[in-house]
């Protein structure tokens, strides 16, 4: 497995408990930093993982680590019956939740505050799970995948959206200067969190994407287990079978 990376180094807490006060610390910036720092890319890829999830024609969809429920409201486009999002942070999902009211969604999407590696739910209760730039942030990335393989429904699908590392120059090299300084100045800048988008790049650094991690779906468990790359390597979308 990877090192551990957290966001706050002074603190002895957990990565679990670090992220949550991360995510609670930036929630009222994030949507505008979240579209910003990525010129609005980001939209296109959870666009992507909808429609990739219409194709099982889900009734029930769990999105986990939902933040402030930007791709929950997007699977809507799905047409499932049921959309449950999961996270730690209360800030985020209170900021979730006035969307969804906004956007008068309640009857469909539901939020719940809990953890990725004890998801309080039934075993086989949802026929996909979505996961948006939150496998990073899992304490144990192996129990948050069997976890969701556990309320996965015998041949549900898990899609995972997350931050790769472009390889080819030169976008590689200009990618980089951009997520390890200017990114992180304007993330602190705006969000007043002097380690939120610090921790960002640093979590992409140490996350093991690719081969990696359809390996990692493929000793769980997981069949079929592949991924597409976005934008010359900066995302990719993972899809695995249970």
């Amino acid at each position: 497995m990877s090192k551990e990376v957290k966001p706050y180094k002074g603190k002895s807490s957990g990565k679990k408990e670090q992220v949550a006060e991360m995510f609670d610390n930036i929630s009222h910036r994030y949507d505008f930093l979240n579209h910003m720092l990525s010129m609005s890319i980001d939209k296109g890829w959870r666009k992507k993982v909808v429609r990739m999830v219409a194709k099982e024609q889900p009734k029930t969809i769990l999105d986990v680590a939902t933040g402030t429920a930007d791709l929950a409201i997007a699977l809507t486009k799905a047409n499932p019956d049921k959309i449950v999002g999961l996270d730690l942070s209360a800030g985020m999902l209170k900021v979730g939740q006035k969307k969804i009211e906004d956007r008068d969604l309640t009857h469909i999407i539901s939020l719940k505050q809990g953890d990725s590696e004890d998801l309080p739910f039934e075993d086989a209760s949802f026929d996909a799970v979505t996961v948006a730039f939150g496998v990073r942030n899992f304490e144990n990335l192996e129990k948050g995948l069997s976890e969701i393989y556990r309320v996965l429904k015998p041949g549900g699908k898990l899609l995972v959206l997350e931050f790769s590392q472009p390889s080819s120059f030169p976008f590689k090299q200009v990618y980089r200067f951009y997520f390890k300084n200017i990114l992180p100045a304007m993330g602190r800048l705006i969000s007043k969190d002097q380690s939120a988008y610090t921790y960002l790049p640093e979590s992409v650094d140490a996350f093991p994407y690719g081969k990696r991690f359809t390996d990692i779906l493929g000793r769980l468990g997981y069949q079929k287990s592949r991924f597409t790359t976005l934008t010359f390597g900066v995302a990719m979308i993972y899809e695995a079978v249970k």
